[in-house]
């Protein structure tokens, strides 16, 4: 059974007000007060004189159970929320590797499920590590981008995209952060662009998320009562509070805390989130948990993993 050997996370202490961006943007003064208002966001955090390889390396430089088990990794998976995230030739990943001592494991990217794929790349690391028959087999998952573009920076009327990195050590069994179930709510009829498509989206989008988790909860053979915390990836309040009046789930048992202190971090929020719970004393040894994730690209991904801590 899957298990997180260990989560490590990195977030820049700066901190850029949400005007900044949208200024840039073109956003108006009213779109500004919806998000600070409504939305609930007021700053992201950004880390304006380093690039990916520092934002990856302030995680893995964290993640204490890696030293001397690196012979162990066989593979190292970057989750994306995009697919093209520095630019050519330039491999931050690759580079990481060769200073941290993985250049024999197999690296690649894993962005299908834009920004709930970082969900997908633990799925897939222990499919991976399960087929290889090896019991010390370990693998690497990295998440984390850079805000370098427009389309990088905003979710439209959602979420401003912060920086960070989360680093996970990935076994194929464990005593604990065991992965009980994973399931994904898939919609390929979001695949395009345009106004209508996007409200259509917003309109199921609460149904959706809330769908993926009341699946996985299930196949766990759990009741939603039994989960003592979900880790979002931070959109926004107003979207989780839907989602937690569609699953009559308590609202309070969502970890919202760094929605306006970081912003979307891509695919790494539900880790960040991990690493403020476990500070918190929010996750306790032998209560289920979930991790919950949503993103559009090539149609739309809705996810959910439940673990036990």
């Amino acid at each position: 059974m899957t298990a997180l050997m260990a989560v490590a996370d990195y977030v820049p202490s700066g901190r850029t007000p949400i005007e900044e961006p949208a200024g840039r943007l073109g956003l108006t003064a009213m779109q500004v007060r919806v998000f600070r208002r409504y939305h609930r966001l007021g700053e992201v955090a950004r880390d304006p004189d380093g690039g990916l390889l520092d934002l990856l390396r302030g995680a893995v430089a964290r993640l204490e159970p890696l030293r001397g088990r690196e012979h162990r990794v066989r593979y190292v998976l970057h989750a994306r929320t995009f697919p093209t995230v520095v630019p050519y030739p330039y491999d931050p990943v690759g580079r990481l590797c060769e200073e941290y001592g993985l250049g024999h494991a197999a690296v690649f990217a894993v962005g299908q499920h834009a920004c709930a794929s970082g969900l997908l790349a633990v799925d897939a690391a222990g499919r991976l590590l399960a087929a290889d028959g090896d019991p010390d087999g370990l693998a690497l998952v990295l998440t984390g981008e850079k805000a370098f573009t427009g389309e990088a920076q905003l979710v439209p009327e959602t979420s401003f995209f912060g920086e960070g990195a989360a680093a996970c050590l990935v076994a194929a069994t464990g005593d604990r952060d065991r992965v009980l179930c994973y399931a994904v709510e898939q919609h390929g009829e979001f695949d395009g662009e345009g106004a209508e498509l996007a409200l259509e989206f917003k309109r199921v989008y609460a149904g959706a998320l809330a769908a993926a988790i009341t699946a996985a909860v299930g196949r766990a053979g759990l009741a939603l009562g039994e989960v003592g915390v979900i880790l979002p990836h931070n959109v926004n309040r107003p979207a989780w509070n839907q989602v937690c009046r569609i699953l009559g789930y308590p609202r309070e048992r969502v970890l919202l805390e760094n929605v306006a202190r970081t912003g979307h971090v891509f695919c790494a929020d539900s880790f960040v989130n991990y690493r403020t719970a476990l500070a918190r004393g929010r996750l306790r040894p032998g209560e289920p948990y979930v991790m919950a994730a949503a993103g559009a690209g090539l149609g739309a991904a809705f996810s959910a993993m439940v673990l036990v801590h």
